[in-house]
């Protein structure tokens, strides 16, 4: 029977002891069950064996069949803009809080990752949002987004000022903190800090959540997947303002900027072991009350 992957990569937080003890055991397994591993250069630091190969992430993902993202939802969001512009697959382990996108346990790891090594796993695409900034005319600065795209002042709690069309249809002019455009996966996010709804991953839709509005009318809506959206900044504002990908990567908006957001051409592939169910991850980490009504019999 011809294995579903051949070539595995590691990928985890470096200098993390939780991680470096989960790296090694799951080098260690991958060795033994006859598998080529290739283990990210900086988190790879952290292994003795002088026989590691140590790739950087672009290559784990142009030579991988699949990726093993060890840390939590901050580290999978980073790894994932990048793998996902490759054909490799992405299961997470997780060593973080939360651990929406990572589904194994370290503490329970090697019998799911061998039904999911064996092929007996679910595969979901998530998809990602693409930000560009255009200045006269030209795009000045671009960036992809898992969860959420950010447009908010650098100042803490300081309102600024942006007009929202989508698909060029004029929406409005709005005072707030900013605007949060999430995907599916991010509404479980910081969208959701901000009252924004929960959206199934498989739903093809974008939330915009306006942050602290300067009206009681303005409330987040759901938007179709392929809009694009666009925000443009006054030419009279003095704000200084910027746009963040999933808090991680930030980009500078000048006065007079477009800001174009886009689902992006690239997917994730995302694995999950069989059994999984969206809405126990929900249940599990949004500490839902799990009681069921019990049926009297007639």
């Amino acid at each position: 029977m011809k294995r579903p992957f051949n070539t595995i990569g590691l990928v985890g937080k470096a200098n993390h002891h939780a991680t470096s003890q989960t790296l090694s055991e799951l080098y260690h397994l991958l060795i033994s069950l006859d598998y080529q591993v290739l283990v990210e250069e900086m988190v790879g630091q952290d292994l003795e064996e002088l026989s590691v190969e140590r790739v950087e992430l672009t290559t784990i993902g142009e030579r991988c069949d699949l990726a093993i993202v060890i840390g939590g939802d901050g580290h999978m969001l980073g790894s994932a803009r990048v793998l996902a512009r490759y054909d490799i697959a992405v299961v997470g382990v997780n060593r973080g809080n939360l651990g929406f996108l990572a589904d194994l346990d370290p503490d329970n790891l090697e019998a799911p990752l061998c039904q999911i090594l064996q092929g007996e796993h679910l595969i979901e695409q998530r998809f990602l949002l693409e930000a560009q900034i255009f200045r006269h005319g030209m795009m000045k600065s671009t960036n992809t987004a898992m969860n959420e795209v950010v447009l908010h002042a650098e100042k803490v709690a300081h309102m600024i000022e942006f007009e929202l069309y989508i698909d060029d249809l004029f929406v409005y002019h709005q005072r707030s903190d900013g605007l949060i455009t999430a995907t599916p996966t991010g509404s479980t996010a910081y969208s959701l800090s901000g009252g924004g709804p929960i959206l199934t991953p498989n739903m093809d839709a974008i939330s915009l959540v306006p942050m602290f509005p300067h009206t009681l009318s303005s409330r987040p809506i759901v938007i179709a997947g392929n809009s694009q959206i666009k925000l443009r900044i006054p030419n009279y504002t003095d704000d200084q303002i910027q746009l963040s990908c999933d808090g991680q990567v930030t980009l500078a908006v000048q006065p007079g900027d477009e800001i174009i957001i886009k689902k992006s051409i690239n997917l994730l592939q995302l694995i999950h072991p069989t059994g999984y169910s969206y809405y126990e991850v929900l249940r599990s980490k949004l500490n839902w009350n799990e009681q069921k009504v019990v049926r009297r019999k007639p």
